[in-house]
């Protein structure tokens, strides 16, 4: 597979991906919003940091280094031992489940059996999720690897739709049943997400007539089941050791992406109710990083990891690759800078009004809006740390990945540090205030790789971190423009009111710019470089163009 074919099925996956979960998260935003006007902060808290802390580890420690050794390298491989390999985190997660289970009933505070009722079984069922959920692995990493498009999203969606509706129906029919709602609900969607996978591979391989069943390197259902053959080791050595890479790797990086969660839980320096105020407002701003960076980071890095071969200077590799590899990556940098300094710019002074209209008074008064605030300058950081480590960890090394080990080792420990320093002198925006500093550490060593990287070649994808001068100074005036309208105009008023204020014109023009940055990322995605434009727009491969057109 060529890497112009690759990098065509890589931007239907980010781009369909984008537009399907679009349509599904607003559907599961107003259901959670619903839910949010019958709990109170406790049990938000409860429920969203600590439970989905228990889960969220064991499913990331079993699965996520699996997932990106298997993926890495290209098609040749013997699928029967990579299957072999990921039916391991099956027993992996059984053990951290119990393990942290134990934890967390044994060690840290009990909440309150009166105002958050039947903790234990909530931290049972959570952990079991975490399992059920692993089973599932195989066909997940099996329809990354052959990029099928909208499998995963649907599957992700349908799953998290059907868990707020159940979560909505309890809460109603049943509010005191407390934590079993959330238990029970969460169970569910991992049923659910697991059965989406093993209906959709039952349906295909039993369709001899599919053009993708013809693709894949299995005929049946069994063949993704574990098998022992004498003519064969049981897993391949070098995926499982370039699994024990990852894994040293993604114990740190589960520190740093759940760093404010273990600080809480552990440290006990804000109580159930402020943890759940914060906890609603990080899922709230991070919703774009979810709706959009993840997507495209996951696609991505599916393509780098294709088109490079990993731990090969960029003098060795081959040079056509190089060149769609650097554009993509200074398109993609470009496209995260743009679409993160709107977010920040209108995203501060709307931040109140956001959480006044999705959770009403519990939120929008009191730290909520000083959080979103914040959060709006972490959402641009993310976006640049997105596209620069999906590329970084698809070109390292295997002994470049255990390098960077002791760099996250470092950044673990000073983020938990600082985490509790802030949290002591600024309240629950500390957190945010020492992930902006750790995401800026992570995204200054993933700079210096791709510089380090490039250094010998033509290319240089970090010019997609400049932007012109127009530019810049317009975000700089809508910012201000903004800023003076929070404060002038009332802090109630209606789209109508708004839509006919002539600040509203002033307010649009970044986004007119932001488009059309936006159009030039696109199509030079799709023409790749000018350099490249003849042999791009050659009708052999203007199926590239046609996708990008579609989506």
């Amino acid at each position: 597979m060529g890497s112009r074919e690759v990098l065509g099925q890589a931007a239907r996956l980010a781009s369909s991906g984008l537009l399907l979960q679009v349509l599904f998260r607003l559907i599961t935003f107003v259901l959670n919003a619903f839910i949010l006007r019958f709990l109170s902060k406790e049990i938000v808290g409860i429920v969203n940091v600590r439970l989905t802390l228990l889960y969220s580890t064991t499913v990331f420690l079993a699965r996520e280094a699996f997932r990106r050794a298997c993926l890495s390298g290209g098609a040749q491989r013997d699928w029967n031992q990579t299957f072999n390999l990921l039916w391991l985190t099956v027993p992996l997660g059984m053990f951290w489940s119990l393990l942290l289970g134990w934890v967390w009933l044994q060690l840290l505070e009990v909440p309150d059996p009166n105002a958050v009722p039947h903790y234990g079984s909530g931290v049972v069922l959570f952990g079991l999720s975490a399992v059920v959920e692993l089973l599932g692995e195989p066909f997940w990493v099996l329809a990354q690897a052959q990029m099928f498009v909208k499998l995963k999203v649907i599957a992700e969606s349908l799953s998290v739709i059907f868990k707020s509706v159940l979560t909505a129906f309890l809460v109603l029919w049943s509010p005191h049943w407390g934590l079993y709602i959330f238990s029970l609900a969460q169970l569910f969607y991992t049923a659910v997400l697991v059965l989406c996978y093993v209906i959709y591979f039952t349906k295909l391989l039993g369709s001899s007539e599919s053009t993708k069943q013809q693709t894949l390197p299995v005929s049946r259902m069994t063949d993704m089941l574990p098998s022992i053959t004498r003519s064969r080791a049981f897993v391949n050595w070098k995926e499982a050791k370039l699994t024990w890479s990852f894994f040293k790797q993604s114990f740190l990086k589960q520190i740093l992406t759940e760093g404010e969660r273990y600080v809480m839980t552990f440290l006990n320096v804000l109580n159930f109710g402020d943890q759940g105020v914060y906890d609603i407002v990080n899922n709230l701003g991070s919703l774009v990083a979810r709706l959009i960076f993840q997507p495209i980071e996951e696609s991505f890095y599916i393509f780098f990891a294709k088109v490079l071969e990993r731990g090969k200077d960029a003098t060795l590799q081959k040079q056509e690759d190089m060149a769609v590899a650097a554009t993509v990556l200074e398109s993609l940098l470009k496209l995260a800078l743009l679409a993160g300094l709107t977010i920040t710019v209108f995203g501060f002074a709307y931040s109140q009004l956001a959480l006044d209209i999705y959770g009403g008074v519990m939120l929008s008064s009191g730290s909520g809006p000083v959080l979103l605030r914040s959060y709006c300058l972490y959402v641009l950081l993310l976006a640049i740390n997105g596209v620069t480590e999906c590329f970084t960890f698809a070109a390292m090394s295997k002994e470049e990945v255990d390098r960077y080990n002791f760099t996250m080792l470092a950044l673990s420990s000073s983020f938990l540090v600082l985490s509790y320093l802030l949290t002591q002198w600024c309240g629950s925006v500390g957190f945010i205030l020492a992930n902006c500093f750790n995401m800026g550490i992570r995204i200054t060593q993933s700079l210096c790789f791709i510089h380090h990287y490039y250094r010998k070649s033509p290319h240089r994808p970090l010019a997609g971190l400049c932007l012109s001068p127009a530019l810049l100074g317009a975000f700089a005036l809508s910012g201000g423009i903004t800023g003076i309208s929070e404060v002038r105009l009332p802090a109630a008023f209606t789209l109508h009111d708004f839509a006919s204020c002539p600040l509203s014109l002033t307010l649009g023009s970044p986004f007119l710019l932001f488009l059309n940055q936006l159009g030039k990322c696109r199509e030079t995605l799709v023409c790749e470089h000018n350099s490249f434009q003849k042999h791009a727009c050659n009708p052999k491969h203007s199926y590239i163009k046609a996708n990008f057109r579609n989506h």
